[in-house]
């Protein structure tokens, strides 16, 4: 099949959503189909459109609609989609209306999709490759936790700098952060808190492939995000046997379950700080953390995503034969 592919975000800015979108497109191209990533649909003849955003692509699933509506278009529901766009916003509503399927990317989505849509939508978990570092993980010196996120409001991005403030002297622990600047304020205060507080290092946005290699080199990782459809650093701290901490949040919890004990109350500071001093000191909570996230691990496994969208492909494909 000729795929075209359609992520809002600009392909120059090294986020999820691109993550997500040259991952799939490799995955389609291993399973035999042409497939073109763009920013908006251009009009070329296709016989399949995947767009992520019901709202922010709305334009472009629209636009196929009305010149294909004979065709398949799968719209890809993401965070803000879930957990704000479809409860208020007119063209992401109409997306979802537009769609033959949708895909969600963990189980607790269907919960905000009105039930007359969950017939058409299937949960696709986002896979990573496992990542092994050559070098051994920070020693006795440090204890290194990794914070992957820009800085933009939905990712809560200075929580973690805010919690190690309220660390005793004797913790060891440093937040590695790497994320790119999406607003001028909280820029200006990233770099105050770098300045000011020693445990928190804001490294800016780096190449996915450092991005990896730190994380896989660090004891811990922390997601402090507000809203979340879903999350590539969670799937890739999964494959690399990487614990986490995360907050409580829906997009969470469809991939680490109701039970994980890393959980702490959406921007509550000093919850964060206890959770980050308990998986330093208490032996037992990290490995029980390590084994709850290694446990989850199949759910990352790059076949089973191939495996998804194999079957996706194939079920649309089944759907137009007479």
């Amino acid at each position: 099949m000729r795929i075209q592919l359609i992520t809002p975000a600009p392909l120059r800015l090294n986020n999820g959503n691109k993550i997500t979108a040259l991952r799939w497109a490799r995955i389609l191209r291993k399973l035999g189909h042409q497939v073109d990533v763009d920013q908006s649909y251009n009009g070329t003849r296709c016989e399949l459109l995947i767009a992520l955003h019901a709202r922010r692509s709305h334009s472009s699933i629209e636009q196929f609609y009305q010149l294909h509506p004979e065709l398949p278009l799968i719209v890809v529901l993401t965070g803000t989609d879930l957990y704000r766009d479809i409860r208020s916003d007119r063209n992401a509503k109409r997306s979802l209306e537009l769609a033959t399927r949708l895909v969600a990317l963990q189980k607790m989505a269907l919960v905000e999709l009105p039930k007359r849509f969950h017939s058409k939508t299937r949960v696709i978990y986002q896979s990573a490759e496992p990542y092994r570092p050559q070098a051994p993980r920070a020693g006795k010196r440090i204890f290194q936790v990794c914070l992957i996120g820009h800085l933009r409001g939905e990712k809560d991005p200075l929580r973690a700098a805010m919690a190690v403030r309220r660390l005793p002297t004797q913790s060891r622990i440093r937040v590695v952060h790497i994320g790119l600047a999406l607003d001028a304020r909280l820029e200006k205060q990233a770099r105050a808190e770098a300045l000011q507080n020693p445990r928190y290092h804001w490294v800016g946005e780096l190449p996915h492939w450092r991005t990896r290699q730190t994380l896989a080199r660090s004891d811990l990782a922390v997601i402090t995000s507000r809203m979340e459809g879903s999350s590539n650093v969670l799937s890739e701290a999964l494959a690399s046997s990487v614990p986490v901490v995360a907050s409580k949040i829906p997009g969470l919890m469809g991939t680490l379950g109701k039970n994980f004990p890393g959980y702490f109350p959406v921007g509550d500071t000093q919850q964060l700080a206890g959770l980050l001093l308990r998986s330093e000191t208490d032996a037992k909570f990290y490995r029980r953390l390590k084994r709850h996230c290694e446990q989850l691990s199949h759910l990352v496994q790059p076949k089973r995503e191939l495996d998804a969208w194999r079957s996706l492909v194939r079920e649309l494909r089944e759907r137009k034969s007479p």
